[in-house]
């Protein structure tokens, strides 16, 4: 599908230019439907809540867009949030089209690092997704790694997936390269920390580019959102949040 949706991918970025940029409550008037559905941790159902968050933004918000990935219904970004917390929060937003109107929302943030052990940032790297790339095959390479590697937790497939000459790490923890993530999965599990992938709840892909949905535990339950870029048939590229599940949320919808 990629960007033969060019609809989609404009309303949503002029809907965040508008709420963000611009501070205009009206926007979610304009751009957001009547039942709008949140699985956020931020805000409650339907478009009162979210004209109440863009009124309550600080002077100092500012927001950094990174990538636009584009799904059918579907568009996801990437970016940092200035101004919400004491740290920028690097963030993926995931937003459903129907008819004109964003209709649903997920999203998960987690607060900037710096220096990362990779010495790339969070949200650095390609911006685009290569328009030339098979999007399909991406979604295919990306959801069977997810699947068997994260999930079923079979590092030993790991090269079956993953580039072994060039892999750019933006986790804050893991350095470059194939074995890095083995060695940190390792390292975890030695200090007592739980991690593991639960289920993936859903694969947003375009050209080169696949996001994944998941959840899991780090510590606690967690939801992993990965975003892969893929490249002579190999993962090459990655680039995540993990965001703590509350105990409770603002709405009954869940984070996926």
């Amino acid at each position: 599908m990629g960007r033969s949706v060019v609809n989609n991918e404009t309303l949503v970025l002029q809907a965040i230019r508008e709420l963000y940029d611009d501070r205009d409550p009206s926007a979610v008037d304009r751009w957001f439907a009547l039942g709008y559905r949140q699985h956020s941790a931020w805000a409650a159902d339907g478009p009162d809540a979210l004209r109440g968050l863009v009124l309550n933004l600080s002077d100092s918000f500012r927001y950094d867009l990174a990538r636009v990935i584009v799904d059918g219904e579907f568009v996801a970004v990437h970016g940092t949030y200035h101004g919400l917390a004491l740290a920028p929060l690097v963030g993926f937003n995931l937003f459903r089209v129907e008819e004109g109107k964003i209709v649903e929302h997920w999203d998960a943030h987690t607060p900037e690092a710096g220096p990362t052990a990779s010495g790339w940032s969070q949200t650095d790297g390609p911006d685009e997704p290569n328009p030339f790339a098979d999007t399909e095959l991406s979604r295919a390479i990306v959801t069977e790694y997810a699947e068997h590697v994260l999930v079923k937790a079979d590092y030993s497939l790991l090269s079956d997936y993953v580039s072994e000459s060039v892999f750019f790490q933006h986790n804050p923890w893991i350095e470059d390269g194939l074995t890095a993530f083995g060695r940190a999965v390792h390292q975890w599990h030695e200090q007592g920390v739980r991690y593991g992938y639960d289920m993936v709840h859903r694969v947003v892909a375009e050209g080169d580019f696949a996001l994944v949905q998941s959840s899991g535990t780090f510590g606690a339950p967690v939801a992993f959102w990965d975003l892969f870029r893929v490249a002579d048939n190999r993962i090459v590229e990655h680039w995540d949040v993990i965001a703590p599940i509350p105990d409770e949320l603002p709405h009954d919808n869940g984070v996926f």
